[in-house]
């Protein structure tokens, strides 16, 4: 039982050791890149509103 008591100190010391090491983004590129990915997860999604609308429309025009 002590052994996975040791192995578990000794995976979050080594997990404290490597946090040290991150370089951390600043707030203003923290908050460019969240609106960056905001933006493009916008346009994708009217773009692939825009194709299902097109697809929509064929599927009926040929059915009907």
């Amino acid at each position: 039982m002590n052994n996975w008591v040791k192995k578990i100190t000794n995976f979050l010391n080594e997990v404290k050791q490597e946090m040290k090491k991150v370089t951390w983004l600043s707030r203003r590129e923290l908050f460019r890149y969240t609106l960056l990915v905001i933006g493009i997860s916008f346009i994708v999604a009217a773009i692939l509103g825009g194709l299902d609308n097109i697809f929509r429309y064929l599927l009926f025009s040929f059915i009907f």
